[in-house]
């Protein structure tokens, strides 16, 4: 068994509300020297060592993701 994660986030091009939200509440909070804030999805898969790396990208590429708006990363730890 091998552990895989996945990191989603939106496209740079792409307004990220939430993120944008957690900016204007840093100024709340007395912290400074953030100027962006970016959010995302974090997946952890419990995997057989027999699935590719080719299985891997179409899992993200279909389900975990939406590649029309987001970008993301596949890691085997």
């Amino acid at each position: 068994m091998a552990r895989v994660v996945v990191d989603v986030v939106l496209k740079p091009e792409i307004l990220d509300p939430q993120g944008q939200a957690i900016v204007g509440a840093l100024g709340r909070l007395h912290i400074d020297g953030v100027s962006d804030v970016r959010q995302g999805k974090h997946f952890e898969l419990e995997v057989d060592d027999s699935v590719t790396d080719e299985q891997l990208e179409r899992l993200a590429d279909t389900l975990l993701a939406n590649p029309v708006i987001e970008n993301y990363r596949i890691t085997r730890l």
